[in-house]
């Protein structure tokens, strides 16, 4: 007990802190308090009455019932005298609301609005579907890189007569031959019917003088070598190919002929491949 007594006298000073001396010759006034301020009013919505609404306020039990599942559409059952209307006005048109409107009066507006929506739809699906084909074309064909060397541009006049001068176009050797007057007359002699593959000589080019053919056996891939083989065109020593001076296989395992580029002549110096 006198412990407690030591430990509550430290609040002695805040006791005699909250007491009032209240003279008895005049009442105290206790101070008016300020009126509570009256609640706002929330003007209260207007319940929509949809498909939803109407079956959840629906009664579970008795003669009115409500079906609502995954594998069945929401039905509510209800009396003659219970119908209540859902009301779809917001999924209405501003010139239909009106039910004792006419509706051919507002068809014309109506009709105008929805071919305004399709026709402004289909436009922009149609440019959407042409962009996207137009990038996935796009991006099937080849790169600027692949591009610059689909042609190649060889100067004639460095090419001496009777040589073949090599040149690499799209990954593969191309052949350039200037040939001799007695290699064309030798050439254009040829009886075709005893070739494995018949050619003319003239189908094969396009100026008498110049042979432009690629550098690749028809047999394997290889590359043959020039004015070389038993007939003075091409070689190729891999399994003993031998082609005359118009690329046309003569002897050994070849097939066909050595394929002739497309290529043109610009002028008496220039000649395009590509």
């Amino acid at each position: 007990m006198l412990s407690f007594v030591a430990r509550s006298s430290g609040l002695s000073p805040y006791l005699k802190a909250t007491s009032v001396v209240v003279c008895n010759t005049k009442p105290v006034l206790a101070p008016l308090a300020p009126p509570a301020p009256s609640p706002p009013v929330v003007p209260t919505s207007v319940e929509r009455l949809t498909g939803e609404t109407l079956r959840v306020i629906a009664p579970k039990s008795g003669h009115v019932r409500a079906n609502s599942g995954i594998l069945s559409s929401a039905q509510v059952r209800y009396a003659h005298t219970d119908i209540k209307v859902p009301d779809f006005s917001d999924y209405r048109r501003a010139d239909v609301q009106d039910n004792q409107a006419k509706n051919k009066d507002s068809v014309a507006a109506r009709n105008t609005f929805t071919y305004l929506i399709v026709g402004g739809g289909t436009t922009a699906g149609l440019y959407s579907a042409k962009s996207v084909i137009t990038y996935f074309v796009s991006s099937l064909s080849a790169s600027a890189d692949v591009l610059a060397l689909a042609k190649i541009e060889v100067k004639l006049g460095d090419i001496p007569e009777g040589k073949n001068v090599t040149f690499k176009w799209r990954g593969k050797p191309l052949f350039v031959r200037h040939r001799t007057q007695e290699e064309i007359q030798a050439e254009q002699a040829v009886d075709v019917s005893s070739l494995r593959d018949p050619q003319q000589d003239s189908e094969r080019v396009k100026n008498p003088e110049w042979l432009v053919i690629l550098g690749v056996c028809t047999h394997l891939g290889c590359v043959p070598i020039a004015n070389a083989g038993d007939y003075g065109g091409y070689y190729c020593p891999c399994h003993g190919s031998h082609y005359d001076a118009s690329g046309r296989i003569r002897k050994g395992p070849a097939p066909l002929n050595l394929e002739v580029p497309e290529h043109e002549f610009v002028d008496e110096t220039t000649l395009i491949v590509g």
